[in-house]
């Protein structure tokens, strides 16, 4: 019998077309590319050139001696300084688009929100009154960027965090100091001889990890609500059918806003669009995938096409145009699956050029202009079509859920609060949250673990946020919409039903986990459901990671107090004691830990049984599924239903 290979129809319909042309896809080549075994497990050390050395058979300790354990260490801290310089990175670019702007240096960009300009001049301890925003954006700018270069005390947002947690970070001496003197010195001590005493390059592994959940990704997601708007709800459509047969469709793929955000304001160009025209299309439809789709989709309702598997088969549509692309996560096999199509692949970052394809540069200096290029570029290449196949898939969504907007949703403008939420809690209507989070893996069943886990979750009473590829898998199945609510449990429905929201949140973008650990830090300061993230029901899941940043995501959960389960496959598997290290020496530690778990079923179990625990920690009232009735009669409320939201009838004082 032939394996599964995703849960997504529109995915299957658009096997069949990729595989006719000849076209190579992630599905093809993990069937092709086995893991090695001895690697998938951590098993090997290339840290220098006396090995590579494979920990097999009888052998225990490398060339130079180190250990099993010291390798396993090593090398898991290396992906997670991986994973935390590219969101960090992510987040150096947003703070230097925002000193841009604030100088004036950055046509087409602007400050959208006032209000989170001043909130994180707070946060920073910059002074707001009498100043013009462009002003205080300079010294959020200046002083963001210090975070990175900074060699002394601690990062500003850890004051963000409940002040037990602050207290735990610095008693165990991983409270970061600055955002590259951390991931240089991970580095540093996993270089050959140098540290070789694996707990202690673990607990070093943490504070990098940190250095991303807390300094580089909230950042950036920050200097992105403030540049672009804090997201609210908005209504969009997702999957294949988001493409236009009578449009010039371009892709926008990666995690950078700033690129995506010009090409969302240019492509409404009435110059563009009369050059489109000429070229016998209607318009411009611009789609989204992966991250900067997210981006694009939660603050502008521009709908997403696809996730991280889906890329190249969005090409085989023969309906693309244009994929452009600035970084991470991105599959080089774009290039080979265009050249066989019309469609032209653009990069546009300096830091990820692709073989084979076309390389326009975007500078925050000549935004409008360059997105202006990309497009005409794209349009260029309409007449050349040949045979397109759109699957006739277009899924509903309702997305814009900001830790700003869950709060006001909760209290109003002027009493926003975690209270409802936790009083919900602790009366059982409420079991606890999960965060489902994370990438596709071409060694697991496209998609089936994040939706069977979103669903079983919700149905057993627990609240889900959720970002990144599982936030795009939700939006194909449905289940970013009020009417999912039917699938919720009696507790979690009637509390959603009476805040208006729905039981899936859709938080934003891979770096928007941090809004996550805003959200975890208000429900613990909040009161009722301890004082720190560690006394909280909840757990974090990442069923088909993939990816060095998804790591350091876990990584910075963990440090944070979450107990977090990833799916697919242990890159420390050979090892027990460092499991034991990242398991139980970690909650010891820090209230969270870190395990590896294939099997969805026993995630989901592992999960509940450990919101279960916290409960009963924090001694209040027993969950019990039969206490609270569901109700019957169940409609979405106008003010929000996905009509009114696409219409635009909504702002974030009510529906209008």
């Amino acid at each position: 019998m032939e394996k599964k290979e995703t849960v997504d129809p529109a995915v299957v319909d658009m096997l069949e077309v990729a595989r006719s042309q000849g076209i190579s896809t992630p599905f093809d080549r993990g069937r092709a590319v086995k893991p090695c075994p001895i690697g998938q497990e951590g098993n090997c050390c290339r840290q220098c050139f006396m090995g590579p050395c494979r920990f097999v058979g009888k052998v225990e300790v490398g060339v130079c001696g180190a250990t099993r354990e010291t390798i396993q260490a090593r090398n898991l801290a290396r992906m997670i300084a991986g994973g935390a310089a590219s969101h960090s990175d992510h987040g150096r670019n947003m703070a230097f688009t925002l000193l841009a702007v604030a100088e004036g240096k950055a046509p087409g960009f602007e400050i959208k929100d006032e209000r989170k300009l001043k909130r994180v001049a707070g946060f920073m301890g910059i002074e707001t009154k009498e100043r013009t925003n462009n002003e205080i954006a300079l010294d959020v700018a200046k002083t963001a960027l210090g975070e990175w270069g900074k060699q002394t005390g601690e990062l500003i947002y850890l004051k963000r965090a409940p002040a037990k947690r602050q207290a735990i970070w610095r008693k165990l001496g991983i409270a970061p100091r600055g955002i590259d003197r951390e991931i240089v010195e991970c580095m540093h001590r996993t270089h050959m001889g140098t540290d070789q005493d694996a707990e202690n390059i673990l607990n070093h592994a943490l504070c990098t990890s940190l250095v991303d959940g807390w300094g580089g990704s909230m950042l950036a997601t920050d200097i992105s609500d403030i540049l672009f708007g804090t997201p609210v709800p908005v209504a969009a459509t997702s999957n294949f059918g988001a493409l236009k047969q009578d449009e010039v469709n371009v892709v926008v793929h990666g995690h950078e806003p700033t690129l995506a955000e010009m090409l969302v304001i240019e492509s409404t160009n009435p110059e563009v669009i009369a050059y489109a025209q000429s070229k016998g299309a209607k318009g411009v439809n611009l789609v989204g995938m992966c991250c900067s789709g997210n981006e694009i989709l939660a603050r502008r309702g521009v709908p997403i096409v696809g996730n991280f598997m889906q890329q190249e088969l969005a090409i085989a549509s023969g309906a693309v145009e244009a994929m452009v692309v600035d970084y991470q996560c991105i599959m080089q096999g774009i290039v080979e699956a265009a050249s066989k199509l019309h469609t032209r692949v653009i990069t546009t970052s300096r830091k990820a050029k692709i073989t084979g394809a076309t390389h326009i540069e975007f500078e925050d200096e000549k935004g409008p202009e360059i997105a202006r290029l990309i497009l005409r570029t794209a349009i260029d290449q309409f007449p050349n079509r040949k045979d397109v196949h759109i699957p006739d898939y277009l899924d509903r969504l309702i997305v814009g859920f900001s830790h700003e907007y869950i709060a006001y949703m909760q209290g109003g403008v002027y009493r926003e609060s975690f209270r409802p939420f936790n009083d919900a809690v602790m009366q059982g209507r409420i079991r606890g949250a999960a965060g489902v989070v994370g990438c596709n893996n071409a060694h697991s069943v496209h998609d089936e673990a994040h939706i069977n886990l979103v669903k079983e979750f919700i149905k057993n009473d627990v609240l889900v946020v959720t970002t990144g590829c599982n936030a795009v898998a939700c939006a194909k199945h449905g289940l970013l919409t009020p009417e999912v609510m039917r699938y919720a449990g009696p507790g979690l429905s009637e509390i959603c039903e009476t805040l208006g929201i729905p039981p899936i949140l859709h938080l934003g973008s891979c770096v928007d986990n941090s809004r996550i650990l805003t959200i975890l830090s208000q429900c613990a300061t909040e009161g009722g459901l301890g004082e720190d993230i560690s006394d909280l029901p909840v757990v974090g899941v990442a069923p088909e990671w993939m990816s060095e940043k998804a790591l350091s995501i876990g990584a910075y959960f963990v440090a944070s107090g979450v107990y977090t389960i990833f799916g697919v496959g242990s890159p420390v598997e050979g090892c027990q004691p460092t499991v034991e290290m990242i398991s139980k020496g970690w909650e010891e530690k820090v209230g969270g830990k870190l395990e590896f778990e294939t099997d969805w079923r026993k995630m989901l179990e592992k999960g509940l049984a450990h919101i279960d625990l916290k409960r009963k920690l924090l001694k209040i009232e027993e969950y019990n599924p039969t206490k609270y009735a569901k109700s019957s009669n169940y409609i979405p409320g106008d003010a929000y239903s996905w009509e009114t939201l696409q219409t635009g009838a909504y702002s974030r004082g009510g529906a209008k």
